[in-house]
């Protein structure tokens, strides 16, 4: 609605009024800026922190799953996408323009600078040992810190970020329909679209097909069992929010309960293969149309990294791509304006992502069903 709203406003605004949203697009943007080390930082330390709780070995072989999970389908991605997007996408003058968006592109009527506590990195970097120094200590003043620093992220993620990111992506493209340079990223979007919905497809028919190898079963029928969770995850956009659906037809799948209750939960924080195909798909689409060398040795640092993101990402609507944004920027060079569209072109199809990564929690819970049997005394 925000994509075809900016659009539509774009051939009549006055351009003193549409400058307002430039604005606002200024401030909101050089915001995320500042918030993403801190949305790296409170999502990764803890995450990493927790691997040595709980469950033990059954919780780090669940992570460990999850993890290879997301890498297959983001290396999946990117050699479907590397086959796919020189014949479907060419080069766009206007996307290649945006990496100069001054020479085109209406101007704020101020800006507030907003400098980051410290740059992508570093944040990552701290994480890491943060979140390993948390795992391996007996003191819990620290991990109990970052568990409410994770909390103060994840609000802000739900509470100011999300809600404000359809006015963002409005002010992006009535900014660009106003300057004229807008129909060639909107058919972009379209054939996007397309392409990751069809690879969702196969991803979930070969999550499918390993789990019932694995677990005995016929993968088809594991598959169609999950549908429900899948339809609701469509309406929900949020992993956690399906929960109880996907519990449920994970049940119907066979799984014990003592599994069921402790992998779904799970994975509806760590397992986000679905929006893991999604972002590698959009910036590969985003980086070809710029004309932007799309290169394997490039994407493999970028996949690797981004599975640890996906890991730690939280289970909201929109929580993927904001935890990925910081790769984005520091790996692959995205400026304000592209990020602005990989999050536009992201939130989009978020439906289906969701969809996706809720039904493959299902694949992992046959798969952890046989490796741990009814070994697990208890789930909470």
């Amino acid at each position: 609605m925000a994509i075809a709203a900016g659009m539509l406003f774009g051939q009549f605004l006055p351009v003193p009024v549409a400058r307002i949203f430039v604005t606002f697009n200024s401030l909101f943007g050089n915001f995320l800026s500042f918030a993403i080390p801190l949305i790296i930082l409170g999502l990764v330390a803890p995450a990493i922190g927790e691997l040595g709780k709980g469950a033990g070995k059954l919780l780090a072989i669940t992570t460990l799953i999850a993890y290879a999970s997301t890498l297959f389908s983001s290396f999946f991605t990117y050699l479907s996408g590397a086959s796919i997007f020189p014949h479907l996408l060419s080069v766009d003058a206007e996307l290649t323009a945006i990496d100069n968006p001054e020479d085109f592109m209406l101007t704020t009527y101020f800006a507030i600078e907003m400098p980051p506590l410290m740059d992508i990195m570093t944040a990552l970097l701290l994480s890491f040992v943060l979140g390993l120094g948390i795992s391996n200590i007996a003191g819990t003043s620290l991990r109990n810190f970052f568990i409410d620093f994770r909390s103060i992220v994840t609000k802000l993620i739900e509470v100011v970020i999300i809600p404000l990111l359809p006015l963002h992506i409005f002010g992006i493209f009535l900014n660009m329909a106003v300057s004229g340079h807008v129909m060639g990223i909107i058919g972009m979007f379209l054939k996007v679209i397309v392409v990751i919905f069809v690879l969702h497809i196969v991803l979930l028919l070969t999550q499918f097909i390993i789990a019932g190898s694995i677990g005995g079963k016929n993968p088809f029928r594991l598959l169609r069992n999950m549908l429900p969770a899948y339809a609701t995850a469509l309406g929900t956009q949020s992993s956690a929010a399906t929960i109880p659906v996907t519990l449920k037809q994970t049940l119907t799948n066979g799984v014990s309960r003592n599994i069921a209750v402790f992998v779904i939960p799970l994975c509806a924080t760590i397992h986000l293969s679905g929006s893991a195909m999604k972002i590698v798909a959009c910036a590969m689409a985003i980086m070809y149309m710029a004309g932007e060398p799309v290169t394997l040795s490039v994407y493999t640092g970028f996949i690797m990294m981004l599975g640890i993101a996906m890991v730690a990402a939280p289970g909201v609507p929109g929580g993927a791509i904001m935890a990925a944004l910081g790769l984005l920027q520091s790996m692959l060079g995205f400026n304000d304006t592209l990020q602005a569209l990989m999050i536009a072109l992201y939130i989009a199809m978020d439906s289906f992502g969701t969809a996706c990564n809720v039904t493959g929690d299902g694949a992992i819970a046959v798969i952890m069903d046989k490796i741990a049997g009814k070994e697990l005394p208890s789930a909470n």
